[in-house]
């Protein structure tokens, strides 16, 4: 299952997911630090959504409140809850 997810505060402007049930089968961001955000995107690919939620959210970029990976965390918890 496909979703587009509108991330606020951070460059990045929307992640791409693609889910098989709880799994991650592929994630692409729109803008953002575009080498670390494909390497954030294939080391969560083929993980279970809750594990990678785990481990990505809550993190800050700079002064921030959130990040790119915080986002993430954000927009794995709304694919699986819906």
């Amino acid at each position: 299952m496909e979703t587009v997810y509108k991330t606020k505060g951070t460059c990045s402007t929307q992640i791409k997911l693609d889910m098989d049930g709880d799994i991650i089968k592929s994630v692409s961001f729109t803008g953002g630090c575009n080498g670390n955000l494909q390497g954030v995107s294939r080391l969560v690919e083929g993980m279970k959504a809750q594990d990678a939620i785990s481990k990505l959210e809550g993190i800050k970029c700079g002064f921030k409140q959130t990040s790119c990976p915080d986002q993430l965390a954000k927009a794995l918890r709304q694919a699986v809850n819906a």
